[in-house]
């Protein structure tokens, strides 16, 4: 005869209750309902949820955030001039043309610093700047020194990352928009760095202020997710899109 033991009730039983194993599937949260708006992306709100990737840029490569988000951004705010400085793998542009958006992409792959003072020319002004930084070092992208995660200490990386906020700012029109997406992240030698912190604060200090509410993207298909971690920890499960202005 087999029993079927209720967990909760077994310890008075004296009776140990058989190992209950998580099954590997999604969990799903009721999410709280978005009033209606005007506003040409309804979905986009300050919970961002995507599971698919969708078809741009390359997914293989280090940090690559999918273009959903950045589609949802431009639809919403529809510059005529768009400029992602540090490309990667190319999603933004990738979005861009299905959009029919002009787009200037560069990348440290390609020789461009978007940290040194002199990076963007002092003539040039876009719309809407899309930024993906590192987040510190959790991921190596370029075998170059002047590579933001190779900055060898925090210190290191936040006056370079200070520096390409302010090269940003001076890119933007009084009313045009910078929107960067960053995480925080946990080092071995750092401790726990508030990236997201360091980000609004250095915007700040560069004369932008917040036009919108944070967009809480979840990480759906983190490296992360995958692995298993000897330590005890509490998973950070998002990163954040914070959106400037240029207000002066």
């Amino acid at each position: 005869m087999n029993l079927i033991i209720n967990p909760f009730y077994a310890s008075r039983l004296k009776r140990v209750a058989p190992p209950t194993e998580e099954p590997d599937r999604p969990l799903y949260a009721r999410l709280p309902r978005a009033p209606k708006t005007g506003s040409p992306v309804p979905h986009l709100t300050s919970l961002y949820h995507f599971h698919r990737t969708g078809e741009y840029g390359n997914r293989a490569y280090p940090g690559n955030c999918g273009g959903n988000l950045i589609k949802d951004l431009l639809t919403y705010f529809r510059p005529e001039l768009c400029c992602d400085p540090m490309a990667g793998s190319g999603t933004c542009q990738d979005v861009c043309d299905e959009l029919g958006i002009p787009c200037m992409s560069w990348d440290i792959h390609q020789d461009f610093d978007a940290c040194d003072p002199k990076a963007f020319a002092a003539t040039e002004t876009f719309d809407f700047i899309w930024a993906h930084p590192p987040y510190y070092r959790q991921k190596l992208y370029a075998d170059d020194p002047r590579d933001l995660s190779r900055s060898p200490t925090l210190d290191d990386f936040l006056r370079r990352y200070r520096q390409f906020i302010r090269n940003c700012a001076r890119s933007l029109k009084q009313g045009d928009k910078l929107a960067i997406l960053m995480g925080d992240y946990s080092d071995r030698e750092a401790g726990y760095v508030p990236l997201v912190y360091h980000t609004k604060r250095l915007a700040f200090e560069a004369g932008l202020t917040q036009h919108c509410t944070d967009i809480i993207r979840f990480s759906h298909g983190a490296s992360s997710s995958k692995k298993v971690y000897r330590s005890s920890f509490i998973p950070g499960l998002h990163d954040v899109c914070a959106i400037f202005e240029k207000s002066r």
